[in-house]
């Protein structure tokens, strides 16, 4: 599945909604999955570590205490916000601006290269990973992850659906992006075409968990390019029928919670 570029398909957020993405996105989805990635890519003491498209940094920290003591980390996104984000949370770790499919290193720089979340965002995704297959030592090792596709993540496929049915296809197509390397044979070619044939895929089973059925509009919405795309009054329609139409995912408190499985990918250099 592709869609038209555009701020959504790349995964661009305001600065606004990159602070919101690190306050509320970050514990309630990505946080989780930091430490599992730095793990399949056997990150030790003493390694040089680049994390691409690092968004506000919560890889970029793993890493760097995985690396600890003795290694160097690095992140690199091309968004002003969210590595405004990430610098203010992280001032020990040189965050860089910078696009995936033209890194600004040169070749064999790092012995791990990271990318969470990243690679179905990314414009030109063969090039991408052609790039960190440049920049890697040898011996070294690439681990990325991307979401399972969506029907497998019952409560963002019925988050899409109602999206789709109160605004159309625009709006759910944006929430749908991060979903869009999920099926294997497509992840797969993807790989194969960036020069990663054979590369390892686990899928993993993680949970998103939001405090309320609120919290989660507003991390949706606020928090993603959404946030450009829905006005006041559709926020309120969506927060709604959200409550209405969603309650058999919370608990008696409230929390919200339900699976949102990932591919972690793991490649080796060439010896």
């Amino acid at each position: 599945m592709s869609f038209p570029e555009n701020a959504a398909t790349t995964g661009q957020v305001t600065a606004t909604a990159a602070e919101i993405y690190d306050a509320f996105f970050v514990p309630a989805l990505f946080g989780e999955w930091a430490r599992p990635l730095c793990d399949a890519a056997g990150i030790a003491s003493g390694v040089r570590v680049i994390d691409i498209a690092c968004g506000t940094g919560a890889t970029t920290r793993a890493a760097q205490t995985a690396a600890s003591p003795g290694g160097e980390v690095m992140g690199l996104d091309r968004n002003t916000g969210m590595l405004s984000v990430a610098r203010a949370r992280s001032p020990d770790i040189a965050f860089i601006e910078g696009r995936a499919e033209a890194l600004p290193f040169p070749d064999q720089s790092f012995d791990v290269v990271l990318c969470q979340f990243g690679l179905m965002f990314f414009e030109d995704r063969a090039a991408a990973l052609q790039e960190m297959r440049r920049v890697l030592r040898p011996d070294g090792h690439v681990a990325l992850s991307v979401w399972d596709q969506v029907e497998t993540s019952p409560g963002y496929a019925r988050m899409i659906a109602l999206l789709n049915r109160l605004f159309g296809k625009e709006e759910a197509d944006a929430l749908r992006a991060p979903f869009v390397l999920g099926k294997l044979p497509e992840l797969q070619a993807q790989l194969a075409r960036g020069g990663m044939r054979g590369a390892k895929i686990s899928t993993q089973t993680g949970m998103a968990r939001f405090e309320s059925i609120a919290e989660w509009v507003r991390t949706d919405v606020r928090g993603w390019t959404l946030a450009d795309m829905i006005d006041d009054d559709q926020y309120a329609a969506l927060a709604d029928a959200a409550e209405r139409e969603f309650g058999d995912l919370t608990s008696p408190d409230g929390l919200v919670c339900f699976p949102a499985p990932a591919h972690i990918v793991t490649w080796p250099s060439p010896r």
